[in-house]
């Protein structure tokens, strides 16, 4: 079992770091193997390698199966014109659509990674200030399904390919059956889950305390019965929520004008609900010792390195390993 933590792969990220031997001793610090890399723009740092590299979390749009579709009147709803949604996706078809998507698979095998993290969720800015979904979980699925089977067709990548729970439409884990139609859809072999805890309380829409929390990723594990040996990786750190989505949804909230405008607005709502917060009791290690997973990666938020490291070595404390 591997244990991860979490960074970006751009120079003004990565400013904190002086070299490659100072972010191999942040990793050693978190008491962790290695890292999973999300690539967030220019990188001429060269302090990410084969060494230190052990999993890449690929591109993603929150929102995306209205234009893979190629659904101009949901489009238009939510982005406006055609120049604002190909500006967002810089695309114009699907082709260019899956350009960031193949980069950083080819990417991910330069740099020998033993896993890359899928996303299937799609959401749009303004679905989250009502929680009224657009899409049907099996929509997003068989859609992030065409997307996955169309980057993998005649490759031979050597790492595995993790799909990755979220709260919004898609594969959320409450039901095993949808999550066995994303892995059932999907044709390459080497394909399993990455069950991330905080984004399955946050699903749940009521969870208040780690503790329920807790109980809630158990038995979600547990009712996935055989489905359960796919879960190869745990992105792991907490969201209680529940109140904060109980108020949201109470009120009525007018979407600004300007689409990148709403864009942060739906986005800081979104920090709110998704707390990506450590994991402070010890009955966290239970999660561990019921999926046994191969990877742990500790996907908490910080302002900084120092609140990083602090926020990890939290969460490494309710896991026995401190």
């Amino acid at each position: 079992m591997k244990h991860i933590v979490n960074v970006v792969s751009e120079n003004e990220w990565l400013k904190e770091y002086k070299d490659r031997a100072d972010m191999n001793k942040f990793v050693s610090d978190c008491l962790c193997d290695g890292v999973e890399v999300i690539r967030g723009g220019e990188d001429t740092t060269g302090i990410y390698c084969k060494e230190n590299v052990v999993g890449v979390h690929l591109y993603f749009y929150p929102n995306w199966i209205d234009f893979w579709n190629g659904d101009t009147e949901m489009l238009e709803k939510h982005f406006g014109n055609r120049e604002v949604w190909e500006g967002y996706y810089r695309a114009k078809n699907r082709e260019e659509f899956l350009i960031p998507y193949r980069e950083d698979m080819e990417y991910a095998e330069k740099m020998g990674a033993e896993y890359v993290v899928f996303h299937v969720n799609d959401v749009s800015n303004e679905e989250i200030f009502t929680y009224d979904w657009e899409h049907t979980n099996e929509q997003v699925i068989r859609g992030a399904a065409e997307v996955v089977n169309e980057l993998t067709k005649g490759k031979n990548y050597h790492f595995k390919l993790l799909f990755e729970n979220l709260f919004t439409p898609g594969m959320t884990l409450i039901n095993p059956k949808e999550t066995e139609l994303m892995l059932s859809l999907t044709d390459y072999e080497n394909k399993g889950l990455l069950m991330d805890t905080g984004h399955l309380m946050c699903a749940a829409q009521n969870i208040v305390d780690e503790e329920q929390g807790i109980d809630f990723v158990l038995n979600t594990a547990k009712n996935h019965g055989e489905l359960a040996g796919y879960f190869k990786a745990l992105h792991l750190h907490k969201s209680t929520s529940g109140n904060v989505v109980s108020e949201l949804k109470k009120k009525t909230i007018i979407p600004k004008e300007d689409f990148y405008d709403r864009f942060a607005q739906s986005y800081a709502m979104i920090l709110d609900i998704d707390q990506h917060r450590p994991f402070e009791s010890s009955r966290s290690q239970e999660i561990l010792e019921l999926i046994e997973p191969e990877y742990v990666i500790h996907e908490v938020t910080a302002k900084n390195r120092e609140e990083k490291l602090k926020n990890v070595l939290t969460q490494m404390k309710a896991l026995g390993r401190i």
